[in-house]
């Protein structure tokens, strides 16, 4: 057929172009995923891995895992059923709200089981709008995460008013800040306990305090403080606060949200009278009892995120600093988390450096949003402030108690030479121009 020579296809040869598309399309897509299932068996069977990406998620801790079993076979009821069956799988949902609560110093009744942080962010924003319907403010800071800062912009499409709270250059709040932010139309404040990026710890106990005097509610994200600092919300003016079980070593899938007694809300689930008619849906028993398990195993672990951890972490960081010329630690000046290191190497992009570790076995995450042809530095780097040529080269490294000396002490040697070679090939570094390079130049030809 000749271009601008036209064809109509009937029904049937319809079907079969897009079906035989479609099957195309599904063999691609699961050759693809074969070869990367085959890439990290063989990664898993041949090769050292160093996961050192634990914000991004936690492994599941064995002895989660082992409780979690009987209730995916033996007790496999519905906890809302009358009969005996599903009535006895409410004891150990029961005990996993009881360890939940204790974790974070917290009365049993107080905490609502979700699905993972996303959904507890969400439900506090959400019901926040929607119990003070009269006001139409809301104060976040410049460095939430997206299950805050996008459900803040879609609540300004609809005709709220959003504050974004500064940072200075390694990551703190100014509580002056909050309090000229603060008017009789605030709804809700939002901050972090702690940036997943940096880990830089905010004030939030504090920051409640000066929400609740000018009447509104506090809300704070603590899926990476959680298990990693000590939490204590009996006495505190904080009114909502969210988890994710992924993060303390349950599975992903299940979370928590800390609810207030006495606190104005309003359900963002709604549907049957599960979880004392505040979040609808059958309860997800196992991971429920997994969540529990973790957060019993995290406090017994508080001590030793605050020595062992905090040791391996700071061991990192000064092995880093001493073994490459020009890095930066973004948020050193600042209290941190005991198990978070990000650090920028100058004139070097981020997404290049995990590649090469990940050829190393080592696990890690960048400060670098990568989209489609273009670099950009994450949220969190700009509203820091982070010199450009530091910017695009930060890396997140982020332990647990599972890390070992041996673990840091390889990233320490196989660091430096990925930064040496990256530098050497890089068009951004000092004795390279950074716009105006020839083929010939870039091809080293």
């Amino acid at each position: 057929m000749r271009r601008g020579d036209s064809k109509s296809f009937t029904n049937d040869e319809k079907c079969f172009y897009e079906t035989s598309a479609l099957r195309f399309g599904l063999w691609l897509k699961a050759y693809d995923i074969c070869q990367k299932i085959e890439t990290i068996n063989n990664l898993m069977e041949n090769e050292k891995v160093i996961y050192f990406d634990n914000n991004a998620t936690s492994r599941t801790a064995p002895e989660v895992t082992e409780e979690m079993l009987p209730f995916f076979g033996e007790f496999y009821g519905n906890p809302s059923s009358m009969h005996f069956f599903g009535g006895g799988v409410q004891k150990p949902l029961d005990l996993a709200r009881a360890r939940v609560a204790a974790l974070l110093g917290a009365m049993p009744e107080e905490i609502i089981f979700t699905s993972c942080g996303t959904e507890s962010d969400s439900t506090a924003l959400w019901s926040a709008a929607r119990a003070f319907p009269d006001r139409k403010h809301i104060i976040i800071t410049k460095v939430e995460h997206p299950a805050v800062t996008n459900t803040a912009k879609f609540l300004e499409s609809q005709g709220w008013r959003v504050t974004h709270l500064q940072v200075d250059g390694d990551g703190r709040l100014n509580l002056e800040d909050l309090k000229a932010a603060l008017t009789p139309d605030t709804a809700l404040v939002s901050m972090m306990w702690a940036n997943n990026e940096t880990g830089v710890i905010f004030p939030v106990e504090e920051a409640a305090r000066i929400t609740h005097a000018k009447g509104a509610m506090f809300h704070t994200d603590a899926v990476q403080a959680a298990g990693k600092l000590p939490i204590s919300l009996k006495d505190a003016k904080i009114d909502m606060l969210s988890i994710s079980g992924h993060k303390l070593h349950a599975p992903k899938g299940i979370g928590a949200f800390y609810l207030k007694k006495g606190s104005r809300f309003m359900p963002f689930m709604m549907g049957g009278h599960q979880e004392s008619g505040r979040r609808a849906g059958t309860e997800n028993v196992p991971y429920i009892i997994g969540l529990g398990k973790a957060a019993e195993l995290a406090a017994l672990n508080l001590e030793k995120e605050n020595t062992h951890v905090k040791g391996l972490r700071d061991r990192l960081e000064q092995g880093l600093s001493k073994a490459i010329k020009n890095t930066r630690i973004n948020g050193l000046g600042a209290e941190r988390l005991p198990n978070t290191v990000n650090i920028s190497f100058e004139y070097v992009e981020g997404e290049s450096i995990l590649i090469m570790l990940s050829e190393k076995g080592i696990c890690a995450s960048s400060g670098s949003a990568c989209t489609s042809g273009s670099l950009e530095p994450s949220h969190v780097i700009r509203s820091m402030g982070v010199p450009q040529t530091y910017a695009q080269g930060s890396i997140r490294f982020s332990l647990s108690v599972y890390n070992t000396v041996d673990e840091v002490d390889y990233v320490i040697k196989e660091l430096p030479p990925i930064i040496e070679r990256l530098r050497v090939i890089s068009p951004f570094a000092e004795d390279k121009p950074l716009f105006g390079m020839d083929a010939c130049q870039m091809h080293n030809h």
